[in-house]
């Protein structure tokens, strides 16, 4: 049973959000696609998949709409 470092997940959570919406749509989109992302690297596969989780909890509040940095 792998155990997940929830504080590196939220860690990067809040790094790639740093981004900026669009950015953050094309960060889920790269690893959606199984693409590395500088801020995910050290994170294992579970982590990875609660990354994505969660940035597209987070991405689902905007709906189609962007807010422009």
């Amino acid at each position: 049973m792998t155990v997940l470092d929830h504080s590196s997940v939220e860690a990067c959570v809040e790094a790639i959000c740093q981004k900026g919406c669009l950015q953050v749509r094309r960060d889920i989109v790269a690893l959606q696609s199984g693409d590395d992302l500088p801020e995910a690297r050290g994170l294992g596969p579970s982590e990875r998949a609660q990354l994505l989780r969660e940035l597209k909890d987070i991405m689902a509040v905007y709906g189609d709409a962007c807010r422009l940095d």
